[in-house]
């Protein structure tokens, strides 16, 4: 169940290292900039519930083998600001975009790509 567990984390950093570096950055080139909206308001509910599924599964196994350690903490701050991410900061984010107040906007926006990669780093540790 460990080795499950070392697997599902990989799973997790690769989807989010799949969506930053090559869904996100293709999405603006490939499309126009109402469609790649679209798109992208669509694709990042999957992308955040999708992971925090993962997560909440690897906490699961952690606590079936007792492993309370710093790792435990690790993938239960990605499971938090994935749930964060999703439920709270992403409706924000696009609440400003549609009320054009930009500045909100972009730092909304800049919160959730700090979190996203915080989050890789606590994947990356608890991996290695």
């Amino acid at each position: 169940m460990e080795q499950i567990s070392i697997h599902l984390t990989s799973i997790i950093l690769g989807i989010m290292l799949f969506f930053s570096f090559v869904v996100a950055p293709v999405t603006f080139t490939a499309l126009n900039e109402e469609n790649a909206r679209k798109f992208i308001r669509k694709i990042f509910p999957y992308y955040y519930t999708v992971n925090l599924a993962i997560s909440a599964l690897v906490l699961i196994l952690f606590i079936i083998l007792k492993i309370f350690s710093f790792d435990f903490y690790l993938i239960l701050g990605v499971a938090v600001l994935f749930a964060l991410s999703n439920f709270i900061l992403m409706p924000l984010i696009n609440k400003y975009r549609d009320e054009k107040q930009d500045s909100k906007f972009k730092y909304s926006h800049l919160i959730s790509v700090v979190i996203n990669f915080i989050q890789m780093i606590f994947l990356v540790i608890i991996l290695f």
